[in-house]
């Protein structure tokens, strides 16, 4: 199937789907049927075509994750949707309560829990340590913990967690399991009835094409009665429409979560965009990213443009605990490969351990022989 056409691309090669997915030309013609229309050609109020969209909204999420949609909740972003777990959890809300994190977690992550649990002691599997490896996780872990926070995907290192172990464990020892799947939502498959953490939470702005603003929070069906948020609004009441002051009780479902009169457009934009990959051949766009990714690493290594001096952390990653981004670095000539590859119009970025090149499905060999084709004049 001819994937490049189903997308809006600019003109050259776009590598950068770890910071922000190309949009879908049905979605924009979706978002237009199921946002605009009701809102410029309907004598009434649209709220409830607008409610539908976000109904829509978690039904394709419930069907991406092969989970039960009443157990996704909308939210604005993933920093947002932790701290509202967070300070819901009264387990987590005690003096003392123990929380593991890694130091490559997305700092954004750090910060909410620091604020959101003041009285909580943080401790961090350190930077350096492989965070692919099951028995470094369990090293830091044991039964006196009350939460680890677990991404999926590390958006710097170009490496998978083994969640499932991870999650198996923490259910052994009694700790609670907050996955974050940011970087591998799309790319990673991941199935929420099999792997069954306590918590997740992700967006919908890289791999899955739609957009910012429509990030999201699952709740173990087991956990939701458990959770009390107290950022809340109508839309966390069990009946937003009973209107009396005096009186109020948190939505059975994961919608407690929601708080106010919701925003619309970001959700219904990435309905459309997440249906379409729900639909796809399970694995498909993994598998189309990985042989990509190897091209580039088994391509510039055969070259010598990334020497065993200069290696990244993921070009050591073994295939199966890869994420959808290949970093690279070319040490002393990164800024020159940069500028070559701004150049001739090849979008990617850098970050600490080199550079991030993250192929989706709609690109192809012709973008990775342009890039290879690229860094080889530089190096």
């Amino acid at each position: 199937m001819d994937y490049k056409s189903q997308f809006y691309l600019p003109g050259g090669s776009y590598l950068l789907n770890h910071s922000v997915g190309r949009p879908l030309k049905a979605a924009k013609a979706g978002f237009e049927r199921d946002f605009w229309q009701p809102w410029c050609d309907s004598g009434r109020e649209p709220w409830g075509d607008w409610l539908g969209g976000i109904e829509g909204f978690r039904a394709a999420l419930a069907s991406l994750f092969d989970a039960d949609k009443e157990d996704f909740c909308p939210q604005t972003n993933l920093s947002s949707a932790l701290t509202k777990l967070l300070m819901s959890h009264p387990r987590l809300n005690r003096v003392g309560a123990r929380v593991l994190m890694c130091e490559e977690d997305f700092p954004s992550m750090g910060f909410a829990v620091q604020q959101a649990l003041p009285e909580a002691r943080l401790s961090f599997i350190p930077q350096g340590a492989d965070i692919t490896d099951a028995n470094v996780w369990q090293q830091h872990m044991d039964a006196g913990l009350d939460l680890v926070f677990i991404s999926h995907a590390f958006s710097n290192l170009g490496a998978l967690a083994p969640v499932a172990d991870i999650v198996g464990r923490c259910r052994e020892l009694g700790v609670l399991s907050l996955v974050d799947v940011a970087q591998s939502a799309g790319v990673v498959p991941l199935s929420l009835s099999e792997l069954a953490p306590d918590f997740l939470i992700g967006s919908s702005v890289k791999w899955l094409c739609g957009g910012p603003g429509a990030a999201y929070l699952w709740v173990h069906p087991e956990r939701i009665d458990e959770c009390e948020p107290v950022d809340v609004g109508w839309f966390s009441h069990e009946n937003p429409f009973e209107f009396d002051i005096h009186h109020f009780k948190h939505h059975p479902s994961a919608l407690r979560f929601w708080g106010g009169t919701p925003s619309v457009a970001p959700f219904v934009l990435a309905a459309h965009s997440i249906n379409w990959f729900a639909r796809l051949e399970k694995g498909l766009l993994r598998q189309h990213n990985q042989a990509l990714v190897s091209m580039l690493y088994d391509e510039l290594h055969q070259a010598g443009a990334i020497g065993s001096a200069r290696r990244s952390p993921a070009s050591g990653i073994a295939a199966h605990s890869r994420s959808g981004t290949a970093i690279l670095n070319f040490g002393e000539l990164n800024e020159a490969v940069m500028a070559a590859l701004t150049q001739a119009n090849i979008s990617v970025d850098k970050r600490r351990y080199g550079l991030r090149v993250s192929p989706h499905l709609y690109n192809d060999l012709e973008d990775i022989a342009r890039f290879i084709a690229c860094v080889k004049a530089v190096c």
